[in-house]
């Protein structure tokens, strides 16, 4: 049998903490991680003098000294909360502890019953032409929310492939984003996505080929959950699954 480029790659660990000190350390790195976000939307739209911008630099310097005294080696990886949550704090698009992070707090990506939405605040730090989201960007959060969408359905999977059609310009600010699994085919799973500006035009479309590595399948492994949200469904249903049972649902309670 060929071997599965993707079994290697996916690795969960429970955390070894208490729901009190993660709670405590969310709080208090969460908040570290707001005030770099809104320190790179200052850093860019600032126009102070280049002497103050000269100091700045310094402070900002001896900080990260600072916060580099005990820091880890590597990235964060993933781990699981007590309640099978997917703690992700390095993710470039949900990651508490990732200052670029934009699906994070009341922005959250959620889960409802066949896929995953969200309502992003997409400022001048996510800019591409001018007044507009960087079509890389679109990419990356709907990268991301296809996994969720397909999580959220029972059948979790790794991207495999994906197409975005771009249809018109996605301007700052709030983007709506949605995406739901239009069909399943054993590890296979097609899932379909749209993004929408802030007047509700249609921006983006996109699918996605994802694949459940079949480490996963056959460990029985627990799929990270997301905080389930109710959301007005307008979407088309999806076609019949010829898999359907091949995964137990494993949503449940909000993540913390």
């Amino acid at each position: 049998m060929a071997p599965d480029p993707l079994a290697t790659s996916v690795s969960f660990s429970r955390t070894q903490l208490s729901a009190e000190d993660l709670q405590r350390h969310d709080d208090a790195y969460g908040a570290l991680t707001e005030a770099v976000r809104e320190l790179c939307d200052a850093q860019l739209r600032t126009r102070v003098s280049l002497d103050e911008a000269g100091a700045v630099t310094e402070e900002i310097q001896a900080l990260t000294r600072r916060l580099l005294a005990d820091a880890r080696p590597g990235a964060l990886g993933m781990e699981l909360d007590h309640d099978g949550g997917g703690r992700e704090h390095g993710n470039a698009v949900l990651g508490l502890r990732n200052p670029i992070a934009m699906a994070v707090g009341p922005h959250s990506m959620f889960w409802d019953g066949n896929g995953a939405s969200a309502t992003l605040a997409l400022g001048p730090v996510y800019e591409g032409p001018s007044g507009c989201v960087h079509g890389g960007v679109i990419a990356l959060v709907l990268d991301q929310l296809f996994a969720e969408a397909a999580a959220a359905a029972g059948h979790p999977g790794m991207t495999a492939g994906l197409t975005l059609t771009y249809r018109r310009p996605t301007p700052l600010g709030t983007v709506r984003v949605s995406a739901w699994v239009e069909k399943v085919d054993g590890r296979k799973r097609v899932v379909k996505a749209r993004c929408e500006d802030a007047d509700g035009n249609l921006t983006v479309e996109g699918e996605a080929l994802l694949i459940l590595p079949r480490r996963i399948l056959e460990m029985d492994a627990v799929w990270p959950k997301r905080p389930p949200k109710a959301v007005r469904d307008t979407r088309p249903k999806p076609a019949s699954t010829s898999d359907s049972a091949d995964l137990p649902d494993r949503r449940g309670e909000p993540a913390r």
